[in-house]
């Protein structure tokens, strides 16, 4: 028969043309390419970015960071805001501030810093280590830092260092008290601080961080707190230090309604408060802008129903849109966003190095031996199954099934006869889904079946590690073959990673119609390395991991384009992930106190004559060398 599979069809599959805009798509030798710079740019097969860092010396599970795509999203969301307020004659500017908590590491905050330098791109922190390294690595006198969360005493003092430093750095308030630390503190350090107020909007948030917003948000103050917290400033003599209003409705916003109301009503709040005698000139409309994960455009949780200009236009047209009503000049305008930036620019490299499938590879299909009647009728239901009846044969051979688990439970049966009507229940499962394949309509018993019959790919990763979104509250992230999409994938199945706990799987992917499947198309194992990139893994993922089984950091290669190169990129660094030792160390073991506690184990055995000295100490040794070796596993 002829194969009508192609190139298009892999890209409708798994969705790349639309989760992808632009970044990732497939080209004609079946490989997943990377644009960092969109058309503007090389493109570039990851499996040969993935090749050449194993050239190196790292191993699976691998995580590629394209410095540029990194650098382009910092910039495709400045111009969005700058050509927004020229198409609206804005009259003030955009100052963007990167939120450090979606990705604190260090080699992440200043490529954004340096990329941020043209639009004078800032930091927020949320916390006391956020704010030490902050502002250790903030150099522009034109951006910002500005510091949410809660804050005690050595916060407030710290954060004051870089107002006398002369960095514009803002304590955004979330409790009454603040302000009168803030104001003591001022007085104390003989400096003039630049504060702000996180109001706590009464819009509704959507998703799955709805809470962020409402009357029982964790953050922000009320109504009466900021009129008591504006008589405070008033009454030291500071009400002129009261310079932003801040508000924050909740990462990853699904609907774009929700965003223009929540502006709107953040907008009103600033110029009533600047009528009350306060110069303010910030509002700060915090994150929100979100990512579209499954490429629907919907208000599902995993995508967004809005473009990015669309985003920027809206905040625009109604912070001036309040203004202009209320007769205030316009602020200058910050958002805080962190997933829109950096989700994009990584891509996590696994390799699947086995499966487990329901219908075993090869299986021989012949009249089984022996006679029992469950047995027979199983082989007849599988012999009769037409084009006419799958679902009934379905029906029929479910019902044996179930008949021959109760048979066992029982004792009326043998390990022989159940494992034949076991294995005719998956053969005859398997063959009426292929009678529907294609089909327009299916039932949801079919439809569930295709979930059940699904293989797990075992790959070489651990979900609470490098998923963690994933496992804690069902984020669903792009996943697909970063190769043979020249051929059809046959297969469906889930991911399990490998650490001992069965919740490390991945069992929902994105899908344009539902939100989430359950099964993913994969290709038949071949014997050959089967690798799957997990893309849009920039945000959170990298530094939210837990130490589950104590699998730690993954090894990293950091790509950057270069069009003298032959390739049209190099890779300009790597880094090895967490060693057994470091990892070992996290929770209190120490290299040499293991080390210790070994040889004396080893001593013993020599001296109980059940290992020889030399063979003893050889095994010693590779103990010692394991240590420093990678926490995943090695083929």
């Amino acid at each position: 028969m002829e194969n009508t599979w192609t190139i298009d069809k892999a890209r409708e599959m798994y969705g790349i043309s639309r989760w992808g805009v632009g970044y990732f798509d497939i080209n004609q030798d079946g490989l997943v390419t990377v644009s960092p710079l969109k058309g503007a740019g090389s493109s570039i097969a990851i499996v040969d970015v993935m090749r050449e860092a194993l050239d190196q010396g790292l191993h699976f599970p691998m995580l590629i960071r394209f410095q540029d795509l990194l650098r382009n999203r910092v910039e495709r969301v400045n111009s969005a805001f700058a050509d927004a307020m020229a198409e609206y004659g804005y009259r003030s500017y955009f100052r963007g501030v990167y939120p450090v908590k979606v990705n604190q590491l260090r080699e992440v905050v200043e490529e954004i810093i340096d990329a941020g330098k043209p639009f004078h791109l800032g930091l927020e922190v949320g916390s006391k280590p956020e704010l030490f390294a902050a502002l250790a690595v903030h150099e522009d006198p034109e951006s910002l830092i500005i510091c949410n969360g809660y804050k005690d005493r050595q916060y407030i003092s710290t954060a004051l260092i870089g107002n006398k430093l002369g960095k514009k750095l803002v304590l955004v308030a979330e409790k009454v008290e603040e302000i009168r630390t803030i104001i003591n503190l001022a007085r104390e350090m003989a400096i003039e601080p630049m504060i702000g107020l996180r109001v706590r909007l009464m819009t509704p948030g959507v998703g799955k961080w709805q809470k962020s917003t409402g009357e029982d948000a964790k953050f922000g103050l009320t109504t009466s707190e900021i009129l008591d917290a504006s008589a405070l400033l008033k009454e030291a003599g500071m009400a002129h230090c009261l310079r932003l209003v801040h508000f924050h409705i909740g990462s990853q916003i699904p609907d774009i309604i929700t965003i223009k109301k929540a502006v709107r009503e953040g907008a009103m709040f600033y110029a009533k408060l600047r009528k009350t005698g306060h110069p303010l000139g910030y509002l700060d409309v915090g994150g929100g802008l979100g990512v579209d994960y499954d490429g629907s455009r919907t208000t599902f949780h995993s995508s967004i129903n809005y473009s990015l200009n669309e985003y920027a236009r809206d905040i625009v047209y109604n912070i001036m849109d309040v203004c202009d009503a209320e007769k205030v000049e316009h602020p200058v305008m910050i958002s805080e966003s962190g997933r829109a930036l950096v989700a994009h620019h990584t891509v996590l490299v696994v390799e699947s190095f086995g499966h487990i499938g329901k219908v075993p590879e090869g299986i021989a299909v012949a009249p089984p031996a022996g006679c029992h009647k469950l047995v027979e009728d199983a082989w007849d239901t599988f012999q009769t199954i037409s084009p006419s009846n799958p679902l009934e044969a379905y029906h029929e051979v479910l019902h044996l099934y179930q008949e021959a688990q109760t048979h066992f439970g029982l004792g009326l049966i043998d390990l022989t006869v159940k494992a034949e009507v076991e294995k005719l229940f998956w053969l005859t499962s398997y063959e009426v889904l292929q009678r529907f394949k294609g089909a327009d309509y299916k039932p949801d018993e079919i439809l569930d079946l295709e979930s059940r019959l699904g293989d797990q790919y075992l790959c070489n990763f651990s979900v609470f590690q490098s998923l963690l979104d994933h496992w804690g509250f069902g984020q669903l992230f792009p996943i697909m073959p970063l190769h043979r999409l020249d051929e059809e994938p046959t297969r469906r199945g889930t991911l399990a990673d490998i650490t001992c706990d069965s919740d490390g799987r991945v069992s929902k992917f994105i899908n344009l119609y539902e939100e989430g499947v359950d099964v993913l198309p994969l290709h038949r194992v071949n014997g050959e390395p089967y690798y799957l990139g997990i893309f849009l893994t920039g945000a959170y993922q990298d530094i939210m991991g837990d130490l589950h089984n104590l699998f730690g950091r993954v090894n990293e290669a950091h790509v950057f384009l270069d069009e003298n190169e032959e390739a049209g990129y190099y890779i300009e660094e790597t880094i090895e992930g967490t060693t057994m030792e470091k990892v070992l160390a996290l929770v209190q073991y120490s290299e040499n106190d293991l080390g210790r506690k070994m040889k004396a184990q080893f001593d013993l055995a020599i001296k109980e004559d059940r290992l020889r000295p030399n063979e003893a100490m050889r095994l010693l040794s590779d103990y010692e060398k394991g240590l420093k070796g990678y926490t995943y596993l090695k083929f």
